[in-house]
Order: C-alpha cells, then sequence, then structure tokens
C-alpha cells in the first residue's frame, strides 16, 4: 500500500497547482502542473510493472497455470447472409 500512499500524496500536492491555473490562468502553475503530470505518468508505468512482475512471480510459484486459450469463432451459417435484391421487370 505504500505505492498508493506516494500516488495520493503526488495527486494532492498538485491540487493547488491546478487551482492557481485554471482559476487565476497562472502560467508558471501550468508548468508545475504539466511537470506533476509528467512525474504521475513515469509513477503510474513503474506501479504497473511492479504488479505484473508479482503477478507473473505468483502463477510461476503455483505452478505454472496457464490461461485457457479463447474458444474459436464459428463461421456465420450461409442462411444468415443477405440475399441479393431480386430484378425487376
Amino acid at each position: 500500500m505504500n505505492n498508493f500512499g506516494k500516488l495520493k500524496d503526488l495527486v494532492m500536492s498538485l491540487e493547488e497547482d491546478f487551482s492557481k491555473f485554471y482559476d487565476k490562468q497562472n502560467a508558471a502553475a501550468g508548468t508545475r502542473v504539466r511537470k506533476g503530470m509528467q512525474e504521475l505518468k513515469t509513477m503510474a508505468q513503474a506501479f504497473r510493472t511492479e504488479v505484473q512482475n508479482t503477478k507473473n512471480a505468483s502463477a510461476a510459484a503455483a505452478g505454472g497455470a496457464k490461461k485457457a486459450a479463447p474458444a474459436a469463432k464459428k463461421a456465420a451459417p450461409a442462411a444468415a447472409k443477405k440475399a441479393a435484391p431480386a430484378k425487376k421487370k
């Protein structure tokens, strides 16, 4: 849960700069918001990687159970296709 706390702290630290940028049109606050959002993106990617690695490690420890393959799609029956319009006389 430590990662969640870091993420939450980062978002909360940006609150004042968001307010300054959108409410008071402070350009410097916009720069800080963009910097914070880039840091948020980097942090999110690191957390995603950590979660995936932890998930894969636990699956390998459980005997390497594999996911079931998706069921093959059946071809549509020929009768379901739309018939060509009849010719006019």
